[in-house]
């Protein structure tokens, strides 16, 4: 299998999409000597220019990239050729309006924008196909060609009836049976039972709430169709170069995909990172993000999108302020990236994101923005050949199931105020706030590697993944699961008790008599600390080590934490300190040490093989304890038990 680090070959890939299509020819010399200035090896090309290539049915334009892959290759910078399948020509949905999504209420979205197209559409693949295959057969042995990049942030649904049909295929493929269905699906409630598949339909717009396992299986289909066609596209351009790896980005934390199967047919993981320079928790977002990325590459992973200055999707889009740009690649690299790419190289004067920043912007060369991407060039090629293919063992594993995600992320649920993403952000938080590295891992991974795992929450988790856990800590891992973990089974059906029983008896707990849901800006005493959003009346079985209780109101003196053995239980959501400490104090009698003793506030410290990257994500200078002495390959300098880091600064040390 072709891997990512023969396209990186001991640097790290620096560049971004390329839409040359955009700009005059004489531009592209523009850019092309830009690109050399910064430090640029690899480009993007071809990811929205689908009407450009076939300007109708059947056509084929190729000169103009024929002219761009053979500049760049004169100028020694590489290309990473995309399939333009992500934004279908207008023609397509004017003559084929079966090409056209639906979305839950019957609506068509139109062309005119992007991603306007229905993943079960058989004419929609035809022509994805299509250009794919002459895409791949005419710049298979182009000597500027690195890397495949398929598509682009996959992400519609489609409520359709070439949708309908194809859901209903798969759910025969998935349940043989009308009654394996009805029974998975429990029809027996609203008098839902099915007689025909013809009658199966979508999650279409309803009088009142939906079936939720019908939801939940219209998630999984939909993360199915848009992988099988990636994958149809994939096979096509590996056909041609064997030995070429191929990617596709993922979208941040993003609800509609299966992002552990979808790895696993990637040759490249890449994704895209947008903080908002404005969130104070910006860093830790990019930080989860990166994590969890690594994590499904099993190894050094692509930024394939990330802004050198502003977006335009947000209701204020503010700029990056000096350093940050830097700072956020930086830590990227040090959470394993071997590529940091951007969307885009110049910025559009035209079209919906001429505001959305891009490696050249609107000020052109001389532009703060420009110089910055200038210097993070030179830093990266710098460092590259110390850094890129390594990779470090972390002792933590966060767990993640975009399948329990799905499941409970319905409506009619005790509390809407409960968001997944927001508590797996609040633990991530906690450990990155306790100088804790990570993983994430899948319930059903293998986990003996790991001296802690945490689980924010697993509403559902199926059999497999609960034996997991449990074998886990009886093999003498140490577990803490947060509220609302192993609440339901894989088709969204109450497991009795509330709870697993198996879970129940892993933490002690007799009787879960209620989930208390808080109202939002509410919270609850605990010894020690005050929770929030969530608290549980739990009934302890007497087999605990230790109990922290609720003080006050209905639960007064009732389990808010519950420890057995090397299992821990969190019935509610500790306020950020007193999760970090908790947390911390876990993971030191787990065995797990942070990566430096003493830092300062807003100091992230990480270790990518033997080196040792320190970043400030503060406004103000500060002094590290760095014991021993090192080579500071970012300035070459000799450090001496203490280091000095500016304003967003950044070290990567090497002993």
């Amino acid at each position: 299998m072709p891997q990512f680090s023969d396209a990186t070959r001991g640097r790290i890939l620096f560049g971004g999409d390329y839409n040359p299509e955009q700009w005059p020819e004489e531009t592209w010399h523009e850019d092309v000597r830009l690109m050399k200035d910064a430090g640029v090896n690899s480009v993007t090309l071809g990811v929205f220019s689908w009407a450009k290539l076939e300007p109708e049915p059947g056509a084929r334009e190729f000169d103009w990239l024929d002219t761009l892959m053979d500049l760049m290759h004169d100028n020694g910078i590489g290309v990473v050729l995309a399939t333009p399948t992500s934004s279908p020509p207008p023609w397509m949905g004017r003559l084929h309006p079966d090409t056209l999504p639906r979305d839950a209420d019957g609506h068509i979205e139109w062309w005119g924008g992007r991603q306007h197209f229905s993943h079960s559409s058989a004419t929609y693949r035809h022509y994805a196909a299509a250009i794919t295959e002459d895409l791949a057969a005419r710049y298979a042995g182009h000597p500027a060609l690195t890397m495949w990049h398929i598509n682009n942030e996959y992400c519609t649904f489609d409520h359709g009836d070439e949708a309908a049909a194809a859901f209903r295929r798969w759910l025969r493929e998935k349940y043989g049976t009308l009654d394996g269905l009805n029974t998975a699906w429990g029809t027996a409630f609203w008098s839902q039972g099915y007689d025909s598949w013809d009658g199966i339909l979508p999650p279409r717009r309803a009088h009142y709430l939906n079936n939720p396992t019908q939801v939940l299986d219209f998630r999984r289909f939909t993360s199915d169709m848009l992988l099988e066609c990636y994958v149809a596209e994939r096979d096509i351009v590996r056909r041609h170069t064997p030995r070429l790896p191929v990617t596709t980005n993922f979208m941040s934390l993003w609800i509609g995909q299966d992002a552990w199967r979808w790895a696993e047919e990637e040759d490249v993981v890449s994704v895209d990172i947008y903080p908002d320079p404005r969130d104070p928790l910006g860093a830790q977002h990019g930080a989860l993000v990166q994590d969890m990325t690594r994590s499904q590459a099993r190894g050094p992973w692509m930024l394939m999108e990330q802004a050198a200055g502003p977006v335009n999707w947000r209701g204020v889009n503010h700029p990056k302020p000096r350093g940050v740009n830097r700072l956020w690649s930086l830590q990227a690299v040090a959470r394993g990236a071997d590529a940091v790419c951007y969307f885009q190289w110049r910025q559009s004067r035209q079209g919906a994101e001429k505001f959305h920043s891009g490696m050249v912007s609107h000020a052109g060369e001389r532009g703060r923005t420009f110089q910055e991407v200038k210097q993070l060039g030179a830093e990266l090629a710098r460092i590259g050949r110390e850094v890129a293919g390594n990779h470090t063992a972390n002792e933590i594993a966060i767990l993640h199931d975009w399948h329990s995600w799905w499941a409970g992320a319905q409506d009619g649920r005790p509390s809407t105020e409960v968001d997944h993403p927001a508590v797996v952000h609040a633990w991530h938080r906690a450990l990155w706030d306790a100088h804790l590295t990570t993983d994430f891992a899948h319930p059903e991974h293998d986990l003996t590697a790991y001296k802690l795992v945490v689980v924010p929450q697993l509403y559902a988790l199926t059999d497999a993944a609960i034996e997991n856990l449990l074998a886990y800590v009886r093999g003498g891992g140490t577990l803490v699961c947060g509220f609302l973990t192993g609440v339901a089974d894989e088709d969204d059906r109450v497991r009795p008790g509330g709870m697993d029983a198996r879970l129940r008896e892993l933490f002690g707990i007799r009787t879960l008599h209620e989930w208390w849901p808080l109202d939002a800006g509410e919270s609850v005493e605990c010894d020690g600390f005050r929770g929030s959003l969530w608290s549980e009346e739990i009934e302890a079985d007497g087999s605990d080590d230790e109990t922290i209780r609720y003080k006050g109101g209905e639960l007064d003196g009732l389990p808010a934490v519950l420890r057995k053995g090397r299992a821990w239980y969190v019935s509610t959501l500790p306020e950020p300190d007193e999760l970090r400490g908790l947390l911390g104090r876990m993971a030191a009698e787990a065995g797990v040490r942070p990566v430096l003793d003493r830092l300062p506030a807003g100091v992230e410290a990480v270790r990518r093989g033997d080196l040792l990257f320190l970043l400030n994500h503060g406004r103000e200078a500060v002094t590290v304890e760095v014991p021993g002495t090192h080579r500071d390959l970012l300035t070459d300098t000799t450090v001496t038990d203490e280091l000095s880091l500016g304003r967003y600064g950044a070290a990567v040390l090497k002993p």
